[in-house]
């Protein structure tokens, strides 16, 4: 591929948009790149994605927009009918007027290429539908003959590659305005786009993969990253092979505290998740009519039947770290735990109606966790779940500021920060079959037992994500464990034998 530099998605940085805009400006100004030489790039780019994944298309539409993304899509146009195919574009907003799109629009004509300004959408659409309406310049509301254009896309029963973005998504925040392709694939250029972990980005983007355009790495210096992927790498630096003399102390005592009357599960599955990524013991309080249950069900757990704080005193002091929430209730004997908790000087871990009832009785303290999901992290800012889901780095970084404390945004995508903390970092693994009762109950777990093998001032915050990362590859391993994708369908439990998988060590 030359100077293209093709490569995964996870190679390059996620950038915002307007840190995209500052790395292409820094790459014209100071290292001699032209606007027409990336855009032949970004062409080149796509015909290569293209004729990859379908090796065997001889029709193709190319919708393209009158701006720059446009100009890839003309570029793609010509390089494809150069190669034999049949190409059709269609161009629904009108051509563009000026600048490297028009040259770019005038070489495609120039070569015999034709071009359909209608709004009526060509028919048949073709084998495979390039999309290169709109671009990461797209800050407004699409509707008339543009948000058609979209929906026509959508409906066309042909596989969609998208040009740098989705059509109609915001790759700031993830916002769709208010339709976006659906793409097949996408081949986004220079770098990752934020939009595509956040908010519905995930489920417009499709397959992704990244197309350099051969910018020089010193051009991305002046370009901080919006977020911070969560790799292998991460998850084996903090969890490096044992020593052969360890024993259970050296590996933290982990006190999960939760199940209300009638919710034995949550606490159950937090205790054994706990135990699963090698915490050294796990005791469970709970609910006195629980005790018995819990420990039959997983008897390498220590059970304590809790009536009042006070009987989990001697825990709390024993404990290296305490974990509140999962099927806690709000009760009156919830509700005192709660108050018992909070404020002890140990690390803590707070999940489900531990988070609820802070929602009620907001505080601030060091040395915490905490794991929302978007109806949580409402509740916690006074929000509402839409306000959470349309920007959720903002959502974050406020739940942050608010309770000074670490926290894990759940979702697709989740993201983790924490106080001081200069980029949010964004967990990739992970699946729509992980979104099924007590998913976060094990999440719980994961953290509390990650936090307590660690000696000697953990950092909360990358506890979290490489926690996020464990509990997500655990997921996709139970999912797609056989030949076949099983993501429907799957228990909370099933991540119990892939959480060994993801915690050891690999070469």
């Amino acid at each position: 591929m030359g100077d293209n530099h093709s490569m995964d998605a996870l190679d390059l940085p996620i950038l915002g948009t307007a840190e995209v805009r500052a790395v292409d400006a820094c790459a014209i100004r100071q290292f001699g790149l032209t606007g027409r030489t990336l855009m032949q790039r970004a062409g080149q780019g796509l015909l290569d994605r293209l004729t990859s994944v379908w090796p065997h298309a001889r029709t193709v539409i190319v919708v393209a927009g009158p701006g720059n993304n446009g100009g890839d899509g003309y570029v793609v146009a010509a390089l494809l009918r150069a190669r034999g195919l049949a190409v059709r574009v269609w161009a629904p907003l009108g051509l563009p007027l000026a600048g490297d799109a028009a040259e770019a629009c005038a070489d495609y004509r120039a070569a015999g290429g034709e071009i359909g300004e209608a709004p009526n959408p060509p028919s048949p659409a073709g084998d495979v539908v390039v999309d290169a309406l709109f671009g990461t310049g797209l800050t407004r509301d699409l509707h008339g003959v543009a948000l058609e254009a979209i929906r026509w896309m959508n409906a066309c029963g042909s596989p969609i590659l998208s040009a740098d973005t989705p059509s109609g998504l915001d790759t700031q925040t993830g916002h769709v305005r208010p339709l976006a392709v659906r793409a097949t694939e996408t081949v986004t250029f220079v770098a990752q786009k934020a939009g595509f972990h956040l908010g519905q980005g995930p489920d417009q983007v499709g397959r992704l993969s990244c197309v350099s355009l051969g910018i020089p790495p010193e051009a991305f210096r002046s370009a901080p990253p919006c977020l911070r992927p969560v790799g292998r790498s991460r998850v084996k630096a903090l969890l490096p092979v044992r020593s052969r003399t360890a024993h259970k102390g050296d590996h933290g005592h982990v006190l999960v505290i939760g199940g209300g009357p009638g919710m034995p599960g949550a606490v159950r599955l937090a205790g054994e998740a706990a135990l699963r990524v090698g915490a050294g013991r796990v005791t469970v309080a709970t609910h006195p009519s629980h005790a018995a249950p819990v420990s039959m069900a997983c008897p390498e757990l220590m059970c304590r039947p809790v009536d009042r704080p006070a009987d989990i005193e001697d825990l709390l002091a024993s404990a290296d770290v305490v974990a509140l929430g999962p099927g806690l209730g709000q009760t009156e004997w919830a509700q005192g735990l709660f108050e018992g908790v909070a404020l002890v000087a140990k690390p803590l871990v707070l999940d489900a109606d531990g988070l609820n009832l802070l929602a009620l009785s907001p505080t601030v303290r060091g040395d915490w966790i905490l794991t929302p999901h978007p109806g949580e992290a409402a509740r916690l800012l006074g929000w509402t779940a839409g306000e959470v889901q349309a920007d959720r780095r903002r959502a974050l970084l406020a739940l942050v500021d608010k309770y000074q404390a670490v926290v894990a945004l759940k979702g697709a995508r989740t993201l983790v920060s924490g106080p001081g903390c200069a980029v949010p970092s964004v967990c990739l693994a992970g699946n729509p079959g992980m979104a099924a009762a007590g998913m976060g109950d094990v999440l719980t777990g994961v953290i509390a037992g990650l936090l307590g093998q660690q000696r000697g001032g953990a950092d909360l915050v990358e506890v979290a994500a490489v926690a996020v990362q464990v509990h997500g590859q655990a997921g996709d391993s139970a999912a797609y464990a056989s030949a076949y994708a099983m993501e429907r369908g799957m228990l909370a439990s099933d991540l119990f034998p892939t959480l060994r998988m993801a915690v050891n060590p690999w070469p």
